[in-house]
């Protein structure tokens, strides 16, 4: 039997982060979601896959329009996940941090 692990950390994403495109508004079909993905690799591995829980803990939208932005846990492994953001319509995010937490053996 294997003991339990835990692992944390505290994440800020941006603007000055590669790849970030939650600050531009779509030009075109504002329903469709804008999806900012960013891995996280955790600084010990799991023996199996643990349970991953993400926590927004601030974020920096434009006021113009509507508040939206999801955080979702995507494609846990032993050796880390995908934190993957989202808007959609004109929503311009500029930074978001966020906390996560994996529990596993």
């Amino acid at each position: 039997m294997q003991p339990w692990k835990s692992l944390s950390a505290t994440v800020q994403v941006g603007t000055l982060t590669n790849g970030w495109t939650l600050a531009t508004p779509p030009t075109k079909d504002h329903d469709q979601p804008r999806v900012f993905r960013f891995a996280v690799h955790f600084s010990a591995p799991f023996t199996a896959p643990p349970v991953v829980h993400l926590g927004l803990a601030g974020f920096d939208i434009d006021q113009r329009d509507a508040s939206r932005l999801t955080l979702t846990a995507k494609e846990i492994s032993k050796t880390g996940f995908i934190a993957e953001f989202a808007t959609w319509r004109e929503t311009r995010v500029y930074s978001a941090v966020f906390n996560w937490l994996a529990l596993g053996a």
